[in-house]
């Protein structure tokens, strides 16, 4: 356990400038837990903010605090907190709307205009010894559940919302693009919703390989140099035929376009990456072929669906989990995961200190 004065935090300063220094311990408001946080892994997104500086619209203008996958243990509960206790083992859900718009009143709180959410400009993340959250939005997990299973649910959440967005069903046939960890978590998202048959693509073959392990039917390997057109035989001639959902994890323009042409008529195609902000995309054929394009932002009321797979026992996450590092190197994490070295697919920081929980 971390003391009471040592609140170590990932400061991100802008491009290329990771900082870690000490902050002061906040105070939960009255409906607020104080987290004595645990573990926290390192997003794609984290990683975009500290090249880029930005991800759209959203612009790191002043210092943030990195991190949004995380679980924490309940230190202090504010004074109207009535379903948490000191003690308790939770999983953070980090992005709250502002309960009052026609969005977060309808249940589609993801869409809220005034969407606070942990490392998304302008608010601070969680990869921090103490951070304070609404009690409401996070999770408590069973004991047979691990942290790091907690902090898992995050990304595990993207593919349950992906799935339900894409209505993967009993029998779905469904591509996924892309092998990342938001494609390896909407694979077994899918295969846990009953799909009968599924493909997952992606440019390295150490992924693929994983995917195999998780339960994909088929994978591949996008060749170099292959025209658009007979991508689209190859995958066809793979899956025995049109997926009827197409799920796209990557963000890239060919996989966009890929999403749409690759999917049956009548089909689905789901884009989950974020790529460019304009991008050029078949929509005639989409539109001769009905096929339906739908977004994918984040999640909503997906979390406790997320917990249920993993605590029944119906999914296992922790073979995403490939490297492990300390708060103090949290450079050397993002560099890892910056650059996929050894093969790294998710990398999970523990931030109480090294003699509490030193996991190398």
């Amino acid at each position: 356990m971390a003391s009471k004065t040592d609140n170590l935090t990932a400061v991100l300063y802008g491009i290329e400038d990771l900082r870690l220094e000490q902050r002061p311990i906040p105070v939960p408001k009255d409906d607020e837990v104080l987290l004595e946080m645990d573990s926290v892994g390192i997003c794609g997104s984290d990683v975009h903010y500290l090249v880029k500086g930005r991800i759209g619209d959203f612009i790191v203008k002043k210092p943030m605090v990195i991190g949004h996958e995380a679980s924490g243990i309940v230190s202090k509960v504010g004074a109207k907190v009535k379903t948490l206790k000191v003690g308790d083992r939770v999983a953070i859900e980090p992005g709250y709307g502002c309960r009052v718009c026609e969005y977060c009143k309808g249940g589609s709180y993801n869409l809220c205009p005034d969407m606070i959410f942990c490392a998304t400009p302008p608010y601070d993340g969680n990869l921090t010894r103490y951070f304070t959250h609404p009690a409401d939005f996070c999770y408590k997990l069973p004991d047979h559940v691990t942290m790091e299973e907690g902090a898992l649910l995050e990304p595990l959440s993207v593919g349950v919302h992906a799935c339900r967005r894409a209505d993967v069903g009993l029998g779905s046939n469904v591509l996924i693009l892309g092998a990342g960890p938001i494609g390896l978590v909407t694979l077994i998202v899918a295969k846990s919703m009953g799909a009968g048959k599924v493909l997952v693509t992606d440019l390295l073959q150490n992924r693929l390989d994983v995917a195999k392990e998780l339960g994909a039917d088929e994978t591949l390997v996008i060749p170099k140099g292959v025209s658009e057109e007979d991508l689209v035989k190859l995958i066809h001639d793979r899956m025995g035929g049109a997926p009827d959902k197409t799920i796209d994890c990557s963000g890239a323009e060919a996989t966009a376009r890929l999403a749409i042409l690759s999917t049956k008529s009548g089909g689905v195609g789901v884009l989950v990456g974020m790529g460019a902000p304009e991008v050029k995309v078949p929509l005639i054929n989409a539109l001769a072929r009905e096929v339906d394009i739908r977004g994918v932002f984040r999640y909503c009321n997906d979390y406790p669906i997320a917990l249920s797979l993993v605590s029944s026992g119906k999914i296992d996450v922790k073979r995403l989990i490939t490297h492990h590092f300390n708060i103090e190197d949290t450079a050397e994490a993002f560099n890892t995961t910056r650059h996929g070295l050894g093969g790294a697919i998710k990398v999970m920081i523990h931030v109480q200190p090294k003699d509490k929980n030193n996991p190398k």
